[in-house]
């Protein structure tokens, strides 16, 4: 079994079949003890500052501010996330909102400022 340690270890073999060079099926258990630090391994590490999340490795900042209820209801009647349209000119966003981040209206300017 790889444990996360795996990918850090000197003995690694990035090979899909072999995990590393002393235990090629990988350890029992959630450590190794012939673990070694690879001094050339990429430590990716995130800072996740207070007011902002990763989501799908991309850092998020979070509203500052708590919309009251209207305020948010009016935001579920109005912004192109949830009608499809620029609230301003009626402009129709195309259909695959998933991969949306950005709501601005390429038709009339309007911008998205509700983060």
């Amino acid at each position: 079994m790889k444990i996360p340690d795996c990918d850090h270890c000197q003995f690694y073999s990035h090979d899909p079949h072999i995990i590393c060079a002393v235990h090629p099926a990988g350890v029992n258990g959630n450590t190794c003890m012939d673990f070694r630090l690879n001094p050339n391994a990429e430590v990716e590490e995130l800072c996740q500052p207070e007011g902002a999340s990763y989501y799908n490795g991309e850092l998020i900042l979070q509203p500052q501010q708590r919309r009251t209820q209207q305020q948010q209801l009016e935001l579920l009647d109005t912004h192109p996330l949830f009608t499809g349209k620029c609230p301003q000119c009626g402009y129709e966003f195309d259909r695959d909102w998933s991969a949306r981040v950005h709501w601005d209206c390429a038709e009339c300017g309007w911008m998205d400022d509700t983060v």
